[in-house]
């Protein structure tokens, strides 16, 4: 039977449960799990807090007296670093491979848990001596190697604050971060590599590092490509000569459960980008745990990979602290999926047997699209449990991963969660779930989600509203960096200080089984990355022939959202388009551009001059306009149709 054919039969396919055999050697496959946790969900979550290393024990699981600036393990105290690194090396296990490196042009480097310790003590002294402090930020601004993972480690080690910012990012997003954060410390790269280019990205941070203000003293250089890199004495360090000029022991520091572990700022509704916060003890303990439980991880059996980057959460708590605190040997890849060919993903899981294989939506959409051809060439009978993570996976792209990657033997965990939520929140246990494709299932043990009427804010039991948390969990966010009031705005004062409002619609079907529909508020998600609509509206105003502009998103087969921007200019001017796209690549990074611009005389605007993006993103989509008598000018969307068929025709 052909593929087509194949998928066509599996399409009549309701419910998928574990592959034979794969329950009987599962990591969980008692259903009790969820009874025992909703019984006593502080004892439950103890008992995931116990997996980790505590140098005190705490004396409160859930410190809930203010809502919802919720505490956990209140009293504890711990080190993310040395659960992470130093009590696999004392057990032994120093020589275990923590990370199979491979760069895009082939490079490879193994690094074990010992290496990893070694490096991180003397990168941890390294910033002692820079005058980093417990409680400083430190900015991480570095492509997918391993000294990402080193300078992470070596903040928690000090208690030091990290905030990573995606190295897909302008310099100049990396700067405004940087500025908001007060980071006194900012790590790069001479240079990065992608598709067999180089970008000069110490010189492009070099070029803003006077916006990021007086907080910030010291560049540390991490020499990747060995390009000649300015260097501005008093202020940049290499990094490989502070390392050597360290100190070859730091002892972890006990820092308290609550302290501070890193700031990762995600996009909202406004132009000034979230400082989500999260500490130590909750935010390690989740992440190890779902690990484990969602991954059905066999440390000393698995090889894991997960094909995020570190700059997004996804790669913070799945490709650094839960499969590190774990002690697993994970994939680290710094390169794109079809460089130097669509078949490397496949070269790579072949070449270190890799058995649990983590992925966006958008990237099994672009691998469709190449061709079942790629994954074909190589042995992926090790594959043994897949993933999906970033934006909810249609079903066609699910059965694909299923039968070409997953061989129709391989279960898959749809999971659902957020750069807020620190760690997965719903998705199936493997061993335990039966699957639907396109459903993230059912909450995991431990958590509690619910679907509220939009108007009522009534429970739905079936249907469709908006996605809410009911009840505090470990890793869950503590504020938005230096802005509390924000904080309780954006999440927690729709419903009340104990219902944690997501941002995503949601239905839940007859059998309690949740399917994410996508965002309710202005935030676009392009290939699993959420783009503030404000943020781009911003950059691309801030181009000198642009006098006015509003951002929506539309479905895309490929990224799943793709950026529309309705752009009102100045003057006519040559190649505008590309103008406006350069600029929003300069000022946030190219994932931010726009796909498609429509150049418009006027946009639709109320008689109080609130510009009405839900009539654009009808247009956009294509779909029948919805009211417009409150339009100033209702004319407007006659000619903003016209333009978008136009636009259409054209390509």
């Amino acid at each position: 039977m052909d593929l087509s054919a194949r998928l066509e039969e599996l399409q009549q396919v309701e419910r998928f449960p574990p592959p034979d055999g794969f329950r009987e050697q599962a990591v969980v496959r008692d259903a009790g799990v969820y009874e025992e946790a909703a019984r006593d969900r502080h004892a439950w979550w103890e008992r995931q807090a116990e997996r980790l290393d505590w140098f005190e024990r705490w004396d409160t699981v859930l410190d809930d007296s203010n809502p919802p600036f919720f505490r956990w393990f209140t009293g504890g105290r711990l080190n993310v670093s040395h659960n992470c690194v130093d009590r696999h090396v004392e057990a032994g296990r120093g020589d275990k491979v923590a990370f199979h490196w491979h760069g895009e042009e082939g490079e490879e480097r193994d690094v074990t848990y010992a290496d990893l310790h070694r490096d991180v003590q003397r990168f941890a002294n390294a910033l002692k001596a820079l005058g980093v402090e417990r409680g400083d930020v430190v900015g991480i601004f570095l492509p997918m190697i391993p000294e990402v993972v080193v300078a992470m480690l070596a903040c928690t080690r000090i208690g030091a604050v990290h905030n990573v910012v995606f190295g897909g990012f302008s310099a100049t997003s990396c700067a405004e971060r940087m500025e908001v954060s007060a980071a006194k410390v900012l790590i790069c790269p001479d240079g990065s590599r992608r598709k067999g280019k180089t970008a000069p990205v110490k010189q492009q941070v070099d070029a803003v590092a006077g916006d990021i203000g007086e907080s910030l003293e010291r560049i540390v250089v991490v020499r990747n490509v060995g390009d000649d890199t300015p260097m501005q004495e008093g202020r940049d360090v290499w990094w490989h000569e502070a390392v050597d000029a360290a100190d070859p022991e730091c002892p972890p520091e006990p820092l308290d459960a609550e302290a501070p572990m890193f700031i990762l700022y995600s996009s909202g509704s406004t132009a000034k980008p979230k400082g989500i916060l999260h500490t130590t003890g909750g935010y390690l303990t989740q992440v190890a745990w779902t690990h484990q439980w969602v991954f059905d991880l066999k440390p000393d059996e698995d090889v894991y990979w997960c094909s995020a980057d570190v700059g997004w959460v996804t790669g913070h708590s799945y490709i650094v602290y839960g499969p590190l605190a774990n002690g697993v040997t994970s994939v680290m890849y710094e390169g794109a999926p079809d460089y130097p060919d669509k078949d490397v993903w496949w070269a790579l899981c072949e070449r270190y047997g890799v058995t649990i294989f983590y992925t966006a939506p958008t990237a099994i959409r672009a691998c469709i699209k190449w061709g079942e051809e790629y994954p074909a060439r190589h042995d992926l009978s090790k594959l043994r449990l897949l993933g999906s993570v970033g934006e909810p996976i249609n079903p066609k792209a699910w059965l694909w991963y299923h039968e070409v990657i997953g061989g129709g033997r391989c279960p898959i965990v749809d999971t659902w969660w957020q750069t807020e939520t620190g760690a997965i929140m719903v998705s199936p246990l493997p061993g335990l779930t039966e699957t639907k494709p396109g459903s993230c299932t059912i909450p995991l043990p431990g958590i509690e989600a619910k679907i509220l009427d939009e108007s009522t804010g009534e429970e739905k039991d079936d249907g469709q509203g908006l996605l809410v948390l009911t009840q505090p969990w470990p890793a869950m966010l503590r504020t938005l960096y230096g802005d509390d009031e924000r904080f309780v705005e954006t999440y927690f004062k729709r419903f009340g200080p104990e219902t944690y409002l997501v941002g995503d619609a949601a239905r839940k079907d007859g059998d309690g089984y949740l399917w994410v529909i996508g965002r309710i508020d202005d935030v676009i998600n392009v290939s699993g990355h959420r783009l503030s609509t404000a943020e781009v509206e911003s950059a691309i105003v801030s181009h000198p022939n642009v006098a006015e502009a509003a951002v929506v998103g539309r479905h895309d087969e490929d990224t799943g959202q793709a950026i529309v921007a309705f752009v009102t200019l100045r003057e006519d001017g040559d190649d505008m388009e590309r103008a406006i796209r350069d600029h929003v690549a300069e000022r946030i990074g190219k994932l931010a551009r726009p796909k498609r611009i429509i150049w418009s005389d006027d946009l639709p605007k109320t008689r109080s001059g609130k510009i009405m993006r839900r009539l654009l993103r009808d247009i956009a989509e294509g779909r029948e306009l919805g009211d417009v008598t409150t339009l100033r000018d209702p004319d407007v969307m006659e000619q903003l149709k016209s333009k978008v068929a136009e636009r259409q025709s054209e390509e």
